[in-house]
């Protein structure tokens, strides 16, 4: 049978938009993804312990998902997902000043195999004052050092004690003074995106 121009015409458009509606059936089953929103909390349990005396800024660290995330009641992000986060800062402590400081942030999560880069918002630990403590040590000292130069030479002994003493407390704080801080291994964080981030959901 033979076809006539205008009949070929209608038949060629009707094969080509079957073949259009077809690849876009196969796209979406392969890249029907969710968004999921900023400030969506994700809830990480670590995997290992991270310190300030050992960890520097740029070390990677290894966590697992520890609450699913659910988007209209859909779960796009199953708990026991992994994921990946950077120490944006680590500072080790000072002997008499300063505070050891751990910063961390999520960097990437992996959903069916598939990795997604995110930016999240930190979540820091402080390690504690010196304050308190060196005073404690160099008060102590000052006050042993009064004590065994009155006993040694009276009034005139106190006075030279006492700056002896407190000098002695404050090697003693400074040899023992360092003071780190640590995210514990199983330790449970919360971070929360700053940006959203679309996840596939397809097969």
């Amino acid at each position: 049978m033979r076809l006539n121009k205008r009949t070929s015409v209608v038949l060629a458009s009707v094969l080509l938009l079957a073949l259009v509606a077809s690849a876009g059936i196969v796209w979406a089953r392969h890249d029907d993804a969710v968004i999921v929103p900023e400030g969506t909390a994700i809830r990480v349990s670590l995997d290992h312990s991270i310190s300030s005396a050992t960890s520097q800024p740029g070390d990677a660290f290894e966590a697992s998902i520890a609450k699913p995330i659910l988007v209209n009641g859909m779960t796009v992000i199953p708990a026991g997902s992994r994921a990946t986060g950077t120490l944006v800062d680590a500072r080790e402590s000072g002997r008499l000043t300063g505070r050891a400081e751990l910063r961390l942030a999520l960097t990437s999560i992996e959903v069916n195999g598939e990795r997604y880069d995110v930016n999240t918002s930190t979540v820091t630990r402080w390690g504690g004052d010196h304050k308190k403590r060196n005073w404690a040590w160099i008060g102590g000292g000052a006050a042993g050092g009064t004590l065994i130069g009155a006993l040694a030479a009276g009034g005139k002994g106190a006075l030279i004690g006492g700056p002896v003493g407190a000098g002695a407390g404050v090697a003693v704080a400074a040899i023992t003074g360092k003071k780190t801080t640590r995210f514990h291994a199983e330790q449970m964080l919360t971070f929360k995106l700053t940006e959203p981030v679309a996840v596939k959901t397809g097969g």
